[in-house]
Order: structure tokens, then C-alpha cells, then sequence
């Protein structure tokens, strides 16, 4: 062999092995896997029958910016409720709309051959295990960051934020501009997603309306996997459907709300009353001004010792020595909580204001307390006691709280019962109580509430706390709920509960009324299979694609169907 023929034959034979050692480091390169870091693909010991292997190993499949994982699902098993324990299979940390879009459609394109459902997950705020999804796909809807935070300055302002932002960081940024959402919830470690799909009530709900009042647009997920942008002129029925729709037909993922100045501080003020009509007629009268306090609220005291001795570490009396005066032991009383907001430079104005509202009220006079704070620490003010709560370890305790939507004209007959013979004391938790305008609630969303131009959110919100024999005392509040429910109905007094809870869905029938039927036909419209929500137990998955007709009845008839 010459020179020339043995160079070309090395030359051949090294591209032959550089071939081939590319080959096999490429093949050593794993597949890209949406499977978030530190999670296995091993399959679980238990899986449901009807979630066999193959379902999970479809999920891994799926081409997704943000990642599944499957073995933390223990984390989001349990909501604030803290009373069920019902694992998914696994966890989707969507990091864009299209990651959620992606699961809705494999789960519809699964169809029967899965019993897989969905819940969108925020805070885990719900009471009654609303936003668990057991053996099914939690979305973690905080893990959904985009759109950043976005403000639009001018005659009608407005900030544009993802569905699983928290309320608190809306404010936070909002207030950079010197503005604010105008309706609020109590406690704002909340996402947004979480409290539209059900309404969001606070004191300022009798003069803006809740939170769904006040939203200019929606994107949504609808239960077929669709993106749909939604207003009240394009795609109204969606964005009507969706908005206080406990999540049956689609997940919030971007939402438009309406801003208005932000003041600087606030003006926080309690006084008691002992008369219940005279606390009732004076909140009612708030309401009805036009030139009034910016937040009004109430709250029942029962059996409460020293109550106006606590109020001092954050309250100045009006009096100091008549107050220290006051007795609350063995009394049931009522305290009127209302807020105006204020600039500094309008100080003086705002006390004249606050001085010729409160002259009109029949208050005990000795109890007038008030305080000036700044508006965030108003608004944040439930997050202050949480801190204290988790700090003592009382916060992740069963939470079998009880809201009530109360007509006007039943309310005094109510209070006569509830607070003077079914509850002894309510050392357990606040009991909040005020009215609100129907004419600030628009009535094309899905919330239901009583028919009549004033109503009243009663909230029971207990804390079931060990006690010194390592019990709580859960099952005495469950009954005391129990208890509460069954006078409602057996008085007739037409309440409607908000974030509703029932055992079967003739109890949901009920609670819908009239609106039962479109209820239904949209949910066949926007979430033909039944996959968003299980939690709610409004609807099961269905096997087989049903017609509006059909699903209404056999969601509504028959005898009661029970979940547990």
C-alpha cells in the first residue's frame, strides 16, 4: 500500500469513529422532560383504577414550558378547611397559559379512559375541599406569573394581572401610582382567580359592589382547553358564567380590574351597641348615604371579658374613663366598625366628616374607639393576626366556617335566635355581620344571592383550636353550623349561603332556583365533561358527552346524589 492510500484509509477510518462516538454521547443526552426537578417517574404504589400507569406516563409526555411533578402531591391535599386529606396524582406548575390550555385539552382528549378532573389552586383557600381534585390534576395557579403586573393610568384606570396573583401584591404595586382596587376582601393573601370565581365581600361592597363588580375583562381556560379573552361585550356569557362561578367553567388566567385613587391613610373606628335593632337600622343608614364612610362592617361580641381593655393596644378611647367603665362580661353585643379614607392635607375635613356621621348613630357613647393608620395596614390588617396565629401554631387548625346571605327583612328574626340562643360564646372566632346594596351587584353573574335590595353577610369564623386535653372542638362547631342551617330553613327565612357547600346536588338545585337550568347548560357549554372543580361537587365527570337537556336532569333529579 502507498503513502497516499494509507492517509485516505486513516482518514476514513477516524470520520468512522468520530461517527460513531458522536452517536453515542447523543444517545447518552436525555429527552427534554416537563417533570419538575427532583421528581421520579416511578409509578406510585396506589393508583385508581381508573388513572392506570399509562395516564400518568401521558402526562409526562406533554410539551409544557412549566413542569408536572408527582411527589409532593401531599402538599396541595389539603386546603384552609383543613377537614379532608384527598391527594391529586399530580401537580401542574403551569409557567404560561398555554401549559394550562395543553392539560385541559389531553384530559378532554383522554375522555372516558380517565377519571381525571382538574382544580386550579391558588392559596388554597377554600373550606369545604373546593380546590382539591382527589387522584386528579391541582394546577398551581401562583406558579402562573405572566402577565407582570401591568397599570394603565387615565379617566378610567386599570391594572392588568395574571389569575394566580395575590391581592396584596396588587395593592402593593397599584399604590406606586397612587392608585387601588376599589373593592376588597379582608384578608388579601388571596389570588385573584380565587376570589372572582366566587364574589369577594368586604365593607366596601356596599358602595363598589364585591370584586366581580369590578372587572373590565377576563382571560379563561375554558373546560375544553380553549383561550377565550372575555368582557362584557365580547363573550359575555363566558365572562358572566365565570365570574362568582365556583370555577365550573373555566380558570381564570388573566383578569383586567378597575382602579381608582388610592388614599394615604384611614380613619378606624368601633363603636358597641347592646340593642341589635338599633346596630342593624344605623349600619343600614351608612349604607344608604351618599356622602358616607368609605367601609362599613360589624361583628358580634358574646360573653367576651375586658373586651374594651384589648381594643386599647390598637384603638384610642374617646373617653378613657368612661370606657374603662364598660362591662362586657355576660352580654351579647355588637360592634360597628366603619373606616373613611383620607390624605393628610384633608385631615380636618375628614374629622368633621367622620364627627357629623357618627352624631347621627345611637352607639353606646362610651365606647367610641378610633385609630388612624395607613391605608396598606388597614387593608392588611387579618395578615397581622395571621402572623401571631402561625406563630403559636393555631393557623393550620380545621376552619369550618359558615357565610350566610341574609335578606333585610328577616335578619332581626335571625339574630333574635342565632345570637341569643344557639351560640353561647364565640371564643372560637369573629361572627361578621353587615349589610350590603343588591343595586351595586350585578346580577348577570353566576352568584346567587337573596332577592331584595338589602341583604346581610353573616360570617361564622371559627378556628377549631386544641384544648387542653389535646381535642379541638370541631364536632360541636360542625353541629352549631348544623344547627344554624336547619333554623334558616325550618323559619323559611330565605337565605342563600356564599361560598356555598351541599351535600347533593337537589340542595344545589335549590340553591340555584331559577338559574338552575342556565347553570347546567353552561356548564355543558363551557365543561361538557364535568372536569373543572370536583371539589364544588356540583357536577361528576361524565363517560359520555351529554345534550343540555339531558344533563340538567340528571344533575337535578331523582333521588339526592351524594358525594363523599
Amino acid at each position: 500500500m502507498g503513502l497516499t492510500s494509507s492517509l485516505r484509509f486513516h482518514r476514513r477510518n477516524n470520520k468512522t469513529f468520530l461517527r460513531i462516538f458522536m452517536i453515542l454521547v447523543l444517545s447518552c443526552i436525555p429527552g427534554r422532560t416537563n417533570l419538575c426537578s427532583n421528581h421520579s417517574v416511578s409509578t406510585p404504589k396506589e393508583l385508581p383504577p381508573s388513572n392506570p400507569p399509562d395516564i400518568r406516563s401521558s402526562l409526562v409526555s406533554l410539551d409544557l414550558e412549566g413542569c408536572i411533578s408527582f411527589d409532593d402531591v401531599h402538599n396541595v391535599a389539603k386546603d384552609f378547611g383543613n377537614r379532608y386529606q384527598l391527594p391529586p396524582l399530580a401537580i401542574l406548575h403551569p409557567r404560561s397559559v398555554s401549559d394550562i390550555s395543553s392539560m385541559m385539552k389531553h384530559i378532554v382528549h383522554l375522555g372516558s379512559t380517565s377519571n381525571l378532573t382538574v382544580a386550579a389552586r391558588g392559596h388554597g383557600h377554600s373550606l369545604q375541599g373546593q380546590s382539591l381534585a382527589h387522584q386528579g390534576v391541582v394546577i398551581k395557579m401562583e406558579s402562573l406569573r405572566s402577565p407582570d403586573i401591568r397599570i394603565y393610568k387615565g379617566k378610567q384606570p386599570y391594572v392588568d394581572v395574571s389569575g394566580g396573583e395575590l391581592w396584596i401584591n396588587i395593592l402593593r404595586e397599584t399604590l406606586k401610582y397612587g392608585l387601588s382596587p376599589k373593592s376588597w376582601t379582608d384578608y388579601l393573601h388571596l389570588t385573584v382567580g380565587g376570589t372572582l370565581s366566587n364574589a369577594g365581600i368586604s365593607g366596601q361592597a356596599f358602595k363598589h359592589g364585591p370584586q366581580i363588580n369590578n372587572v373590565y375583562q377576563l382571560e379563561i381556560v375554558t373546560g375544553k382547553g380553549e383561550v377565550v379573552t372575555c368582557s362584557e361585550k365580547k363573550n359575555s356569557e363566558l365572562f358572566f358564567s365565570v365570574l362568582g362561578g365556583l370555577g365550573q367553567f373555566g380558570i381564570i388566567t388573566r383578569a383586567r380590574i378597575s382602579l381608582e385613587p388610592a388614599p394615604q391613610m384611614v380613619k378606624w373606628i368601633r363603636v358597641l351597641y347592646s340593642d341589635f335593632s338599633a346596630f342593624s337600622r344605623d349600619q343600614e343608614h351608612l349604607i344608604s348615604k351618599e356622602k358616607t364612610f368609605d367601609y362599613v362592617e360589624g361583628f358580634v361580641i358574646i360573653n367576651r371579658t375586658d373586651l374594651l381593655n384589648n381594643w386599647r393596644s390598637s384603638f384610642s378611647p374617646n373617653d378613657s374613663t368612661q370606657a374603662s367603665r364598660f362591662k362586657s362580661d355576660g352580654k351579647t353585643l355588637y360592634c360597628l366598625e366603619v373606616v373613611k379614607y383620607f390624605n393628610p392635607e384633608e385631615a380636618n375635613s375628614m374629622h368633621q366628616e367622620t364627627g357629623k356621621l357618627l352624631s347621627e348613630l345611637n352607639y353606646i357613647p362610651s365606647t367610641l374607639f378610633s385609630s388612624e393608620v395607613p391605608y396598606i395596614e388597614f387593608l392588611d390588617r387579618v395578615h397581622i393576626a395571621e402572623r401571631k396565629l402561625r406563630a403559636k401554631g393555631l393557623w393550620e387548625v380545621p376552619h369550618p366556617w359558615l357565610n350566610l346571605l341574609i335578606p333585610k327583612r328577616n335578619i332581626f328574626q335571625f339574630a333574635t335566635e342565632v345570637f341569643n340562643n344557639i351560640l353561647t360564646s364565640n371564643n372560637n372566632g369573629p361572627i361578621l355581620i353587615y349589610p350590603v346594596n343588591q343595586s351595586k351587584w350585578n346580577k348577570h353573574t353566576s352568584l346567587i344571592t337573596p332577592n331584595e335590595d338589602i341583604f346581610y353577610l353573616v360570617a361564622f369564623l371559627p378556628s377549631a383550636v386544641p384544648n387542653s386535653s389535646g381535642k379541638n372542638d370541631l364536632e360541636h362547631l360542625l353541629k352549631q353550623n348544623q344547627r344554624v342551617i336547619s333554623f334558616c330553613g325550618a323559619a323559611n327565612l330565605n337565605v342563600k349561603q356564599y361560598l356555598p357547600h351541599y351535600e347533593t346536588q337537589q340542595e344545589w338545585k335549590s340553591h340555584f332556583g331559577n338559574r338552575w337550568e342556565t347553570f347546567a347548560q353552561r356548564k355543558h357549554a363551557y365543561d361538557p365533561q364535568g372536569i373543572l372543580a370536583p371539589g364544588q361537587r356540583i357536577f361528576q365527570k361524565t363517560t359520555r358527552q351529554l345534550s343540555p337537556i339531558q344533563l340538567s336532569k340528571s344533575k337535578a333529579t331523582g333521588s339526592p346524589q351524594r358525594y363523599h
